[in-house]
């Protein structure tokens, strides 16, 4: 057995979009272009307003805060839900004290299909 980490600590800066506070530790990246990794915002953190390159499911694991589409409402996310935006649809993610996610991007991504809309 081999342990992995996947903590802030060996995360990525995220800074395009104008987004602030926030890492990705990567974790899986197929030849689909499927990619999965965990996002970690700090306190005030931020993801900036863009568009999906390809469908994305944010699962909140941790802390709170909030995620938009292309309507502009804020919309509070807690752990044990995800939020899914399509292909090309504008989003943003941000929380004031701190929040992690997964983070799944693939084509072929429909979680319609296995998990139930609030």
């Amino acid at each position: 057995m081999r342990i992995y980490r996947f903590d802030a600590g060996v995360g990525v800066p995220i800074t395009r979009f104008e987004s602030r506070n926030v890492v990705i530790a990567r974790g899986l990246r197929t030849t689909d272009a499927t990619q999965v990794g965990v996002m970690h915002l700090g306190a005030n953190g931020l993801v900036g307003y863009h568009q999906a390159t390809t469908p994305q499911l944010f699962m909140v694991i941790a802390g709170e805060g909030w995620v938009r589409g292309e309507a502009g409402d804020h919309r509070p996310i807690v752990p044990g839900q995800a939020a899914f935006w399509q292909i090309g649809e504008w989003h943003e993610s941000g929380t004031e004290t701190g929040m992690s996610a997964v983070v799944v991007e693939s084509e072929s991504l429909d979680p319609s299909v296995y998990m139930q809309e609030v």
